[in-house]
This record gives structure tokens, C-alpha cells and sequence, in this order.
């Protein structure tokens, strides 16, 4: 059965140290209930992966920061590693990907954590909805801006009317 977004649930997990990527991903839950989703907005330090033992109803979007080389936020570190020590398979999950990073100052680690996080999904038989937006904030003054008219794009090609 097809449903609609406004009965379509879309869960925005991030990971974040210094405020930004939640910021994001705070504008991202106000901008879905504006696009008819029922949005929920929490830290990857709240779940763990049973969240996705309702993946055949809910479409998830994952925001992080990178920090240090590459690495993931420390909010982000035991979801992660839960996926890591514990593989499931995540076959009927369905995601977008948002990563932040520094690229003129870590040009080989650019959005580091947000490559970690779907190459983990990913081998676990995730789907991915599209490319990932890769934000850089050394660059971008309003990234809540750039990502919002990005989840615009991403909601009218992958939204829950466009789901089988």
C-alpha cells in the first residue's frame, strides 16, 4: 500500500559536536512537517538500532558533523559501534545522508563521518534515496538553508507518494 506524507514517518537522527549538525537537523524536522511528513528529530545517542525494527513504515534521514580526521561526534560513536559489534541485516531500511565537514581544512576527511555512517548502512543492506548532501560550513554560512531546500529536492523525488 502507497501512503501519503502526511502519513509517512521520517526520522532525522544526528550526530553532533558543536551544535550545527542538530541545528540542521532541527530545521530539517520543521521543514518536513511543512512538507506533510511526520517528522521526529533525535541524537544518535538516544536510539539504537532496533529504531530500525519499524523500517517498512519509516523513511530515516541521517545528519552528522565530522570531527577531528574524519571521525564521528561523540553522540554518533555508540550508535555506530552498536552496528559495527552487532551487524543486522537493514534490507527494508530506506535513508537520505547529510554530512558536514571542513573541506579546505580536511580535504582527505571531508564529511568523514557521514561516509562512515553509509558505507556502515550501506553493508548492511540499507538503501540510500539518492546522493548525499555534503555540506561545507567553513563555506556555508546557513547550512540549515542549503539543507533545506536540499530535503525540498530529496522529499519530491523520494517522499512516501513515491514509495512502493
Amino acid at each position: 500500500m502507497t501512503t501519503t506524507p502526511s502519513t509517512q514517518p521520517l526520522m532525522i537522527l544526528y550526530g553532533s559536536s558543536g551544535g550545527t549538525a542538530e541545528s540542521v537537523a532541527q530545521a530539517l524536522g520543521m521543514e518536513a512537517s511543512d512538507l506533510g511528513w511526520s517528522p521526529t528529530v533525535q541524537a544518535l545517542d538516544t536510539v539504537d538500532p532496533g529504531v530500525f525494527d519499524a523500517a517498512a513504515e519509516t523513511t530515516f534521514l541521517f545528519c552528522t558533523s565530522t570531527t577531528g580526521a574524519g571521525d564521528l561526534p561523540e553522540n554518533a560513536r555508540r550508535f555506530f559501534e552498536t552496528l559495527e559489534q552487532q551487524p543486522r541485516y537493514l534490507g527494508s531500511v530506506r535513508y537520505g545522508l547529510l554530512g558536514l565537514g571542513d573541506e579546505a581544512g580536511h580535504p582527505h576527511t571531508f564529511c568523514g563521518a557521514a561516509h562512515l555512517i553509509d558505507e556502515r548502512l550501506q553493508d548492511l543492506g540499507a538503501q540510500r534515496l539518492g546522493p548525499p548532501l555534503l555540506i561545507d560550513t567553513a563555506h556555508s554560512d546557513q547550512p540549515e538553508t542549503v539543507a533545506v531546500e536540499w530535503l525540498r529536492a530529496w522529499s519530491a523525488t523520494h517522499g512516501a507518494a513515491t514509495q512502493d
